[in-house]
């Protein structure tokens, strides 16, 4: 039986208590990372979990140990990868911290337990596991459209359509706002880094600048979604078995796949969350 130790990443990269929100921000641009586990600077315990979502939902906040989340679930190395499943799948969370007594020892993701799903070619098609809401969108909808879309369907990718309902496309909320008004520099600047910060990772800022719009108040282009949108996704049949969907997403790294019907028409989106909820049916 595979064991959370058997596909953790080990020894992740951590933010400290005491510390600031800028420094928490910095190591997330630096290394492309979405949240990061928390631990006490004196011992190095665990003390909790603190994700771009925490950060921006309390903007004024400075300290890190006020805006992380304490009472994070946690898993053991020697649980199983069914366990993991289940915590990651019914909290739909990214990030689940794995410990030994107080000692943080791993991180896992669903994307760490794809390779689970693939290897156990399991047959189950996928329009079995959907649990995920689809909210398509109009190819001429502008950004700031898209942009509302997302956030009041708690979706991080929206299936795109032109004017015959066909699928034409996939944006996602990185693809908006990487065509913004602001430059790299400028939002650097904005979060307090400087332009020249040593390793600063350009992709892992932009992956934070979805949530400094929203503090910041600043109005997206006027940009019709087709523009950006990644044309011709890659998609899956509503009976293609999930092993099979796990793999694609695995190998192309996605967090999602739009799913068609018997007559190529979009059914449904299914994301990393809805193929590891199969582990815990087994």
């Amino acid at each position: 039986m595979a064991t959370v130790g058997d596909v953790m990443t080990s020894n992740p990269i951590v933010a400290q208590v005491p510390g600031s929100r800028q420094e928490v921000l910095k190591i997330m641009v630096q290394h492309n990372l979405t949240g990061l586990p928390v631990v006490r600077r004196n011992d190095g315990a665990l003390a909790g979990m603190i994700t771009r979502e925490d950060i921006f939902e309390r903007p004024d906040e400075e300290q890190a140990a006020m805006i992380m989340q304490r009472d994070h679930p946690t898993i053991s190395p020697r649980d199983s990868v069914e366990d993991a499943a289940k915590i990651l799948v019914e909290g739909t969370m990214r990030h689940l911290p794995v410990v030994e007594g107080k000692r943080l020892v791993g991180i896992l993701t669903p994307t760490d337990l794809l390779c689970i799903v693939e290897k156990r070619n399991i047959d189950v098609p996928v329009e079995d596991v959907i649990r995920s809401p689809c909210v398509p969108i109009y190819q001429e909808a502008p950004l700031a459209v898209a942009n509302i879309t997302l956030k009041v369907s708690r979706s991080s990718a929206l299936p795109v359509l032109d004017e015959q309902g066909r699928l034409t496309g996939i944006v996602t909320d990185r693809d908006i706002f990487n065509k913004s008004y602001v430059e790299g520099a400028d939002a650097a600047t904005a979060m307090g880094m400087s332009e020249d910060e040593e390793h600063l990772s350009w992709e892992g800022l932009r992956n934070v600048i979805k949530l400094w719009y929203e503090v910041s108040k600043i109005e997206l282009p006027g940009l019709p979604i087709k523009e950006i949108m990644v044309r011709d996704p890659i998609t899956v049949f509503k009976k293609t078995a999930i092993s099979e969907a796990a793999r694609i997403m695995r190998k192309n790294d996605f967090g999602q796949l739009p799913v068609r019907d018997n007559r190529d028409r979009l059914l449904a989106m299914i994301y990393d969350h809805d193929i590891i909820s199969v582990l815990i049916k087994e």
